[in-house]
């Protein structure tokens, strides 16, 4: 079998420069070295101004001239800070948004300051900033969370690396099954490296903190919102162990945040034993989300989201997830079973309103709200079976819903249901339009006034972590820095 490699290209700006820094630590004119290697000073010029790229016999000559090497030379690292300022501006200046300004192009000669240079890219820097916070917009956010479903789909959401990643840390403090004790939880953040601390002046635009330089994790000293303390904590710890870096932009924001709940949730209800109950389950056409929350103490919402990551890899299951307000507003979802959510123009899911019909609208519906509502819905393309559970948070009730196709429903236990509906949405006719006489009544007398979803569409707010107050952040750190200087 014969194999290719492909050597990386090279960059010639930074080739350019690398040889012009040695030639003038040498003391060389660029007429003095042309001479040396035969060549005419144009060329040379064009080389050092990376607009043509040296034969390798001639960039040999060139180092042996220079007391340096081919390989020193093709180093991809600027020679100096004020190469990588120089190369930094005339990136800069070559991108869109500058060039569609129409300004002139400075070039970094010799006689250009370092301070010039540095003021010139640290705005460039800025502008750079303020287009990518521009780009942010609510169409922007719903696109990145559309693409990023996406993948989630052809992967079935499931997540081997973070899998075998939390399986190891499991293993390593005793977690083998069962709940995770806030021990456990104490345990893992030990084995990381990080100590917990609680703290009553935590900025409100935060859920944690952590400080690095000291390896801590600040958090509230009670809860907020109803997020649970213990997946909050593994949440920040999976940024760490899964080595994520400074979020390069919202696309990037959104993938991270899924990916530390999903190490979060794997810590929550590992792979084996979670896998081993299941499939149990199954065998005896008893699947039940209420059981799975249950075995390991989480909320329905975790119980639900972890049965998505492992229904196809491990049961060979289609799925769908929904987690619903009481509006029929959708807040999250994820389908895998070509069920037909209810989309924007971007392909969005979020903010869109569910059918009236669905499983996820009409357990609001119920006597006993709270009690798990299971249906079955004909949706023109299929019929699909769904649990249902009603969740109270701090911002009102939402359904948490998991569905699978009806040739799928026989492993589930609440498939006995005579509970069934149909829908036709999109179709307007389905529940969108009301009744002809109903309309003629209130039509011309009806003035709503909308209650906004300000999350789902309102311009995103600017910063490398998008609502976090930066300022607040460090002032909490400096504060506590301090504070602890003092005791010792």
């Amino acid at each position: 079998m014969v194999t290719t490699t492909t050597e990386p290209a090279v960059d010639l700006a930074t080739l350019g420069r690398r040889v012009r820094h040695a030639r003038q630590a040498r003391g060389l004119t660029l007429a003095e070295l042309a001479a040396r290697v035969d060549r005419a000073p144009s060329l040379l010029s064009q080389i050092e101004n990376g607009r043509r790229e040296p034969r390798l016999a001639l960039l040999a000559a060139i180092a042996a001239e220079l007391g340096s090497s081919v390989a020193d030379l093709m180093r991809p690292e600027p020679p100096s800070r004020r190469a990588a300022l120089e190369l930094a501006l005339a990136e800069a200046q070559a991108r869109a948004p500058y060039r569609a300004l129409g300004l002139p192009e400075v070039r970094p000669g010799a006689r250009l300051p370092d301070e010039v240079l540095e003021a010139l890219v640290g705005l460039h820097e800025e502008l750079a900033r303020r287009v990518a916070v521009q780009a942010a917009t609510p169409e922007a956010a719903r696109r990145a969370n559309a693409a990023l479903r996406q993948k989630m789909r052809e992967r079935h959401n499931y997540f081997g690396t973070i899998e075998t990643l939390a399986s190891a840390i499991s293993r390593a403090v005793g977690h083998d099954g069962g709940p995770l004790t806030e021990r456990g939880v104490r345990a893992v953040t030990t084995h990381l490296g990080f100590t917990l601390h609680r703290a009553a002046d935590l900025p409100r635009s935060t859920r944690s903190i952590a400080d690095l330089r000291h390896r801590r994790i600040y958090l509230p000293v009670s809860s907020r919102g109803g997020h649970d303390p213990s997946t909050i904590v593994l949440q920040t710890l999976g940024h760490f162990a899964l080595e994520h870096a400074d979020p390069t932009g919202y696309a990037d924001f959104l993938r991270q945040r899924v990916e530390a709940n999903y190490f979060a949730a794997a810590l929550l209800v590992p792979e084996e034993p979670a896998v081993a109950f299941l499939r149990e389950a199954k065998a005896n056409k008893a699947l039940a989300i209420d059981d799975l929350r249950d075995v390991f103490a989480v909320s329905y919402e975790t119980a639900a989201h972890r049965f998505t990551n492992l229904a196809t890899e491990h049961l060979d299951l289609p799925v769908h997830f929904l987690r619903v307000g009481e509006d029929g507003v959708i807040y999250k979802a994820y389908e895998n079973d070509d069920v037909t959510f209810p989309t924007d123009v971007t392909g969005a899911i979020e903010g869109q309103t569910v059918c009236r019909y669905w499983a996820s609208r009409a357990v609001f519906h119920n006597p006993d709200r709270y009690a798990t509502h299971y249906q079955y819905t004909d949706m023109g393309r299929g019929t699909y079976w769904c649990t249902t559970h009603v969740e109270r948070t701090a911002d009102g009730d939402f359904a948490i819903d998991v569905g699978v196709p009806f040739a799928q429903a026989k492993w589930f236990q609440g498939r006995e249901t005579d509970v069934r509906a149909r829908s036709s949405c999109p179709d307007p006719a389905c529940c969108r339009r009301p009744a002809a006489d109903l309309a003629a009544r209130w039509a011309a007398y009806a003035w709503p006034s909308a209650r906004a979803h300000s999350h789902l569409l309102a311009a995103l707010p600017p910063g490398t972590f998008p609502g976090v107050d930066d300022t607040e952040v460090y002032e909490f750190l400096d504060r506590h820095s301090i504070e602890d200087a003092v005791v010792r």
